[in-house]
């Protein structure tokens, strides 16, 4: 072994009166000695230097690795199976006492180290036991269950953390007056009452809940959320392709489903008020992507207009000019919405005359323009508008929407 290792190493042992374990003090040469694990290389050095294993708690760790023992292995297991867990890999994690952490980082300064933080070891050492005895494998980026395990107290507690799946795909909806979320009470805010008949919600139902109950009871979860590429109003029909989205499923205990087969199911369920298509499993950051517009983005709706005055077809030319909106947040959604003037284009459009005082139009345009304002101008916040190009009050009397671009 090299001179300087056993040098550093002697004043290491002298420093602490030989009170530092052979986890520690291997663990200040995991760079210099490879091949072996922290303990291993602490034997080893006290092997060269003739010098025997301490008595004493260890100068820096307070002996906490004697508490990563069967018991605590055992303990692990009975939390898994108690909870009757599913999931093929984990992931541990620690919390240490301050004062182990403040002082492990103070000798590496002393004695000019730079070795791993004692929390690695602690993970590492108990990852690849449970590698062994669980039969799972560790995974540090996507990985199911998160083993988290507190050292603060004189015995170690043990948390099993769930992480979510993420189900992709796109839904229909085929009757109005469903919103796309649970939407609470607005007296109440969900704690029932009388106005809500003591639901906690504003509608029975709604696109999100419709799915959620079956993906539930599928996944034993604790409860779901739904992220949605936009929504459409709650008396507006989604219709196409249908809408992208993604499933949260918070807390799964089952993870593997046959998602043919659950699509089927929740169709069914929904009795043709609402359908879902193309689930698949899909990762964490598909979420964030689908609520985020790209320049691309476009929907595409049919509004049937009902106007103040008749129009003719030649009236309806004019509306070929509607191209870049400006649109100041409207007053319907005032209140959850900042007030603010977005700017979004008209992309396509054609009108179909209904009678003298009702068309319908067929708009494409980019995400996040509110169509009923574009019709009625909304007091004049939206410019230009259906209403204003025609010098004749309009209003939307039913809206659908038929495509939304998939990002």
């Amino acid at each position: 072994m090299d001179k300087e290792v056993l040098k550093k190493a002697k004043e290491i042992i002298d420093y602490t009166n030989n009170t530092i374990c052979n986890h520690c003090l291997g663990r200040k040469f995991s760079n210099e000695i490879e091949g072996l694990t922290n303990k291993e290389r602490g034997e080893l050095i006290r092997k060269e230097l003739s010098i025997e294993n301490p008595n004493e708690k260890c100068y820096i760790c307070n002996n906490l690795f004697d508490k990563i023992n069967n018991e605590l292995y055992e303990r692990i297991n009975q939390k898994i199976n108690f909870i009757n867990l599913e999931f093929d890999n984990f992931l541990v994690g620690s919390k240490v006492p301050k004062e182990i952490l403040k002082k492990d980082e103070i000798f590496d300064k002393k004695f000019d180290l730079n070795t791993e933080n004692i929390k690695k070891e602690i993970n590492r050492t108990i990852g690849l036991e449970l590698e062994k005895r669980l039969g799972k494998i560790v995974e540090f980026k996507d990985n199911e269950i998160v083993i988290e395990l507190n050292f603060n107290n004189e015995e170690p507690t043990v948390y099993i953390q769930i992480n979510p799946i993420f189900i992709e795909g796109t839904y229909n909806k085929y009757k109005r007056g469903i919103p796309q979320t649970k939407w609470p009470c607005r007296e109440c805010h969900g704690k029932g009452c009388k106005y809500c008949n003591y639901t906690g919600k504003m509608y029975s139902e709604s696109v999100e809940e419709i799915m959620s109950d079956i993906v539930l009871k599928k996944t034993k979860g604790r409860f779901c959320k739904f992220h949605g590429a936009g929504r459409e109003d709650i008396d507006v029909l989604m219709l196409g392709d249908g809408r992208p989205f993604v499933l949260e499923v918070v807390e799964p205990k089952i993870r593997k489903l046959n998602l043919s087969e659950l699509e089927k199911e929740v169709n069914e369920y929904a009795n043709g008020k609402t359908k879902y298509n193309h689930l698949k499993y899909c990762k964490r950051n598909r979420k964030g992507e689908i609520k985020v517009s790209s320049p691309d983005a476009y929907k595409i709706y049919e509004a049937i207009v009902k106007c103040e005055n008749e129009v003719n077809k030649k009236d309806l030319e004019i509306l070929q000019n509607l191209d870049l909106i400006k649109q100041r947040t409207p007053n319907r959604v005032s209140h959850r919405r900042a007030d603010k003037i977005r700017e979004k284009r008209v992309l396509g459009l054609n009108c179909e005359i209904i009678n003298p005082k009702e068309f319908k139009m067929t708009i494409k345009t980019e995400g996040g323009l509110y169509i009923k304002e574009l019709i009625s101008s909304d007091e004049g916040r939206t410019n230009p508008s259906v209403t204003g190009l025609l010098n004749n009050q309009c209003i939307c009397s039913q809206l659908d929407v038929v495509e939304v671009s998939k990002k």
